[in-house]
């Protein structure tokens, strides 16, 4: 087959621009055939620029869109009716070893001479599919990990306020039976073994109160070593998902060469997605919404995350408790977050704590120790 060519003086630049760019770039004439491949688009495709000159375009396609391909052009070439010219979409692309793979393609149209031609500017976005599944795949385990936190805060909370009561009903139940003589009437010595009866449930129910809080309070988590700024980057990303339309001003300062520290991965990106979301949330009718989130190596071999917000503030009402289990400064939520983020740093070895940020907002802080530090 005859190789077709380009119009004469453009060539030069063109192949110039076609050994260059970064995005794979591909020019066809318009019957399909391609007259020029980029060495991004050898890379990415496989074949060399001599392996496909001259020949369809829809070598490069799976079906069905390789069998198609041909009457997509000549539908255009007779309607003039744009599908993806000047519009681009996301598609799929075939590998000269047989497999498919995720792009963005881009496509434009002009006349050279006589001739008309397409270039098509191909973008893989097969590791951004992949960023996108593991941010999905991460957004369900800590919805369901939180969940989880959630029970276990709920449940210790609810043994604490419980086991109260039940002593002090214990207590009572005792003392009106030692108010009752001994070789009293038989009504009196049937009260007598009433109040015994209830005595005893009332402990029993304390006991088992008690051992529901031990089992949410000792539950062991799989720590490895990872790291911290790794944890804040998938952590934001998934927490920041819609912050854009808020107008959200985003700053990362990850310190770099910080050691890797011993952790729940799950746990500790809980944490962070629970501050970031609540330092969101907080700034939604701010006149400045910026957000920080900093990492940076502490006192102690220790490892200090921050997220800074610019936000209302904590309410002096609610400061002085805010770790504690259902008290929170939301119109909506459980108030639980804060007092789980703060269960599990604390089980990490570090501490958490919050203060006012200059001007408009709050700071929040935790440390966590690296590898090493207290084994």
């Amino acid at each position: 087959m005859s190789r077709p060519t380009l119009v004469g003086e453009s060539e030069t630049l063109l192949r110039s621009i076609l050994a260059t760019v970064p995005d794979a770039m591909i020019v066809i004439d318009d019957h399909g055939r391609i007259l020029s491949f980029s060495a991004a688009a050898e890379k990415m495709f496989g074949y060399s620029e001599g392996d496909v000159v001259g020949e369809n375009v829809s070598m490069l396609m799976p079906s069905p869109d390789r069998e198609r391909h041909d009457k997509y052009i000549r539908d255009y070439r007779e309607t003039g009716e744009r599908k993806i010219i000047g519009i681009g979409r996301v598609t799929t692309a075939r590998h000269r070893d047989g497999y498919t793979f995720p792009i963005e393609l881009a496509v434009g149209e002009a006349a050279m001479g006589d001739q008309r031609i397409f270039t098509g500017f191909i973008h893989d976005i097969s590791e951004r599919r992949q960023t996108e599944l593991r941010l999905r795949d991460l957004q369900s385990e800590l919805a369901h990990v939180g969940r989880l936190s959630e029970m276990a805060s709920f449940a210790s909370s609810l043994a604490h306020e419980l086991n109260q009561p039940l002593t002090a009903i214990a207590n009572y139940c005792e003392a009106a039976r030692d108010l009752i003589p001994e070789g009293a009437h038989q009504n009196d010595a049937l009260l007598r073994e009433a109040l015994v009866e209830a005595a005893k449930e009332s402990v029993r129910a304390g006991q088992i109160v008690r051992r529901l809080r031990e089992f949410v309070s000792h539950g062991e988590s799989l720590r490895a070593p990872e790291s911290v700024n790794r944890l804040v980057t998938e952590a934001s990303a998934l927490a920041l998902v819609g912050s854009r339309e808020h107008g959200i001003e985003v700053q990362l300062q990850l310190a770099p060469d910080l050691d890797d520290v011993p952790v729940d991965r799950i746990q500790i990106q809980q944490v962070l997605t629970n501050l970031i979301r609540n330092a969101v949330d907080a700034m939604i009718d701010s006149p400045e919404r910026s957000l920080t989130i900093r990492t940076e190596s502490g006192p102690d071999r220790m490892v200090t995350v921050t997220v800074e917000d610019t936000g209302t503030g904590i309410a002096e009402s609610v400061a002085g408790q805010l770790f504690q289990p259902f008290i929170t400064s939301k119109t909506t939520g459980m108030g639980v977050g804060l007092s789980i983020s703060r269960t599990i740093i604390e089980s990490h070895g570090g501490r958490i704590w919050f203060e006012p940020n200059e001007g408009a907002g709050t700071v929040f802080h935790f440390t966590l120790p690296i590898v090493g530090a207290g084994e």
